[in-house]
């Protein structure tokens, strides 16, 4: 058991005193039409909005008493190490498929910046034509992708700081993400965890990046200290899941002994669990109701711990019997996106407005825009803390995407 955390992350609802962000940047510019879809973008922010935009959140998270902590400062001070920064371009560099020469030249333009730029171009991406390779024929080092301007596309779903890890307990997990587009942003996440000195050797690390099962932050809920939820969703499979309830239930520094996997629609709309179910409440969560049939029904399985470590699973159709049932209550408050209205529920979803960020129980941080599910869930009790939303929405993710809970108080 680790005796100093740095990380304690035990509900959705805690309230919350430390966060991971990431300011969006240069990569935000650097998406165009042509890679929008393979960066997993629908349109292109107007980054100097967006930065507003973004500033707005932290300040709203700052007023409440939360720490504000930049993965990106958090690179720059690891990659000060002559050692570590040699290392992590080596396999930056290795996962985007370049060796010998070509990554030799690459990484000595990288390495001839000074860090806080080298950091900003990790992000921001490396232009084709900023490197002057050795040999000439190293130009056409990506082969069929050599007219992609850019050595090392931009990043410009960084901003989402919720998927390439997800906090839990007092440690981890460092997520295989499913599209080649983000899997460097975890791996930023394993240099940060393994030599920061504000996580080095204070974190558990429940799965790494190295599985060939795909999971994402967005996915992965902590309903209670003991109890997960989990979306089978597009970014996170049920091989994943498994992977992570054999761990957990078998690792004495883990206390968590259920997870509730639940299967959502398989698409970009709903993308990740939380794009549709939050908790914002002892007894109390948002819920997007296109996820369940006409019958109010879904699959979902309940995954127990047995008595060697062992996964046992039972199998549900009912979100909120299952909720109460593994939460212990005797009754619990779904309150419908957009009150369920066949016209608004949609376009307040697409819009995150499922996507709450709960700093305390019953108050949330959201979206502006969204404000028919803002009126219904200040009907039902719920302080609603509003944020600006006309260019940060565009990347598809709200309150909750954009922060990656480091540390809450324990309810």
């Amino acid at each position: 058991m680790i005796e100093n955390p740095a990380i304690q992350v035990n509900s959705e609802i805690g309230t919350l005193k430390s966060v991971l962000l990431h300011r969006p940047g240069a990569e935000i510019e650097n998406i165009t039409p042509d890679t929008m879809e393979r960066l997993l973008f629908d349109d292109i922010p107007f980054l100097q909005n967006a930065q507003k935009e973004h500033d707005y959140f932290a300040k709203t998270l700052q007023d409440h008493g939360v720490e504000t902590v930049y993965i990106e400062q958090l690179l720059e001070d690891v990659l000060q190490d002559d050692a570590v920064r040699d290392e992590f371009l080596t396999r930056y560099l290795f996962e985007h498929h370049y060796l010998n020469d070509a990554m030799k030249d690459i990484k000595a333009y990288l390495n001839s910046l000074e860090i806080h730029d080298l950091v900003a171009t990790i992000y921001a991406g490396l232009r084709r034509d900023l490197v002057d390779f050795t040999h000439p024929n190293l130009h056409d080092v990506a082969g069929s992708d050599a007219e992609n301007p850019f050595l090392m596309d931009p990043l410009p779903n960084a901003y989402f700081t919720r998927d390439p890890q997800a906090m839990m307990g007092n440690g981890l997990t460092i997520n295989h993400m499913s599209f080649e587009a983000r899997r460097p942003e975890s791996l930023i996440t394993e240099f940060v965890m393994k030599y920061h000195p504000r996580f080095t050797g204070k974190v558990d690390v429940w799965l790494d990046r190295n599985t060939n099962a795909r999971i994402e932050g967005g996915d992965e809920l902590v309903l209670n200290d003991h109890t997960l939820a989990i979306g089978v969703s597009e970014r996170t499979s049920s091989r994943a899941i498994q992977a992570l309830a054999e761990e957990l239930f078998s690792n004495d520094d883990s206390n968590f002994d259920t997870i509730l996997a639940v299967e959502i629609p398989h698409n970009h709309a709903m993308m990740h669990l939380d794009t549709v179910f939050t908790m914002v409440n002892y007894d109390q969560f948002t819920v997007f109701p296109g996820i369940m049939n006409d019958e109010g029904k879904m699959n979902i399985n309940i995954l127990h711990a047995g008595d060697n470590g062992e996964v046992k699973m039972e199998h549900r159709d009912n979100l909120k019997e299952s909720l109460k049932e593994v939460l212990n209550l005797d009754d619990l408050d779904l309150i419908e996106t957009g009150g369920g209205d066949p016209i608004v529920a949609p376009r307040e979803q697409w819009n995150d407005g499922s996507n709450n960020l709960t700093i305390a129980p019953g108050e949330v941080v959201t979206y502006d825009r969204n404000y028919v599910s803002i009126k219904l869930m200040r009907e039902h009790g719920i302080k609603v803390n509003e944020i600006l939303s006309s260019e940060l929405a565009r990347g598809r993710g709200g309150g909750r995407c954009m922060s990656q809970p480091i540390w809450r108080e324990n309810i």
